[in-house]
């Protein structure tokens, strides 16, 4: 007589946004869970073996509800240790890592976190991820995943995070354009049902392969041209035009547009995970990116050459019916 093991019972909180709905289809096709979806205002009732938690992470709604991450770390760990489980995943944000001139590139899993000190949201999920450690310090058996995705991004709208990231790109005189990561939804998500079902322990980032350089994402977003800055120049005009709410970029993050953070995914991939979309397809899926900037080169050309053929031929054309016109007119 065979004994069917009982279904691991998997509260899945934070679902406010179009990530948390895109982690929650992808945990209800794991087998061999019990899942509940909830967006963590309402009491949670009951006992668990996991809690996954995929809102503390979430810039635009904690920005819409005028949250921070902090609040929320509490509330999370509160609700952990009510349930009893012994088993957290969490999606956090590679932004803990910081973005500074020295950073290797990729970045792996053992860098120091430093995240820039006036970017408050990276500073205090940079505390969060310190205070789930202090969790699973307080008894044997518990683990922790901790999943550090780059940019999340998806076909729902573009996140305050990439418009902010894009808009910032090359606008500094004499300095490249950082290269940028952005994830699909659909990747993190599958991160995370990986990490339930895996019963994964550690710090994952969750990444495509390689990165997109900074010139190619000013191409990508369409954007007109913009008569680069001096650094501290461009500091002033940018926080003003924050402050005056006439610029996307609030100043904390502007370091993340100049220098790299880019991570590596080796260590997910170790674990059977495969990014399905690369950065420049979830880029240009989230952000709807304008036509022709998906235009190679060469049909750039193409497509200029028969636009100046058709101008001519329609140059001609109005000349003949002009001409045509003052024929007819013209005094016998």
């Amino acid at each position: 007589m065979t004994t069917t093991a009982p279904a691991r019972r998997v509260y899945l909180r934070g679902v406010r946004g179009a990530l948390g709905w895109r982690v929650a289809d992808r945990l209800a096709d794991v087998p061999g869970i019990d899942l509940t979806v909830a967006s963590g205002d309402e009491p949670v009732v009951g006992r668990f073996d996991v809690v996954v938690e995929v809102g503390i992470a979430d810039h635009d709604v904690l920005g819409q509800r005028g949250e921070s991450v902090t609040v929320g770390t509490e509330g999370l760990l509160g609700d952990a240790r009510y349930v009893g489980a012994d088993h957290l995943v969490v999606v956090s944000s590679a932004m803990v890592y910081g973005a500074l001139a020295n950073n290797p590139i990729p970045l792996t899993e053992e860098a120091v976190l430093r995240p820039d000190p006036t970017f408050v949201y990276a500073r205090q999920l940079a505390g969060a991820e310190a205070e789930v450690e202090a969790w699973r310090a307080e008894r044997t058996g518990r683990r922790v995943a901790m999943l550090r995705p780059a940019i999340p991004i998806a076909e729902e709208g573009t996140s305050s995070l990439a418009r902010a990231l894009t808009a910032g790109s090359g606008q500094v005189f004499g300095e490249a354009s950082a290269p940028t990561q952005f994830v699909h939804h659909d990747d993190v998500a599958s991160a995370v049902a990986l990490a339930v079902e895996r019963e994964l322990d550690g710090v994952y980032n969750v990444a495509p392969d390689g990165s997109i350089p900074g010139d190619r994402v000013r191409a990508l977003s369409g954007r007109r041209l913009r008569v680069p800055l001096p650094g501290r120049l461009a500091d002033v005009v940018g926080a003003l035009r924050w402050r005056f709410q006439r610029g996307p970029i609030p100043p904390g993050l502007r370091s993340y547009t100049r220098a790299p953070w880019i991570v590596a995914n080796d260590k997910l991939r170790a674990e059977g995970w495969e990014p399905t979309v690369t950065n420049e397809q979830a880029y240009v899926e989230g952000t709807e990116a304008k036509w022709w900037t998906m235009i190679t080169p060469k049909r750039r050309q193409e497509l200029a050459l028969a636009a100046m053929v058709g101008a001519i031929v329609a140059a001609l054309a109005t000349t003949g019916w002009f001409a045509r016109r003052w024929w007819r007119r013209r005094p016998r």
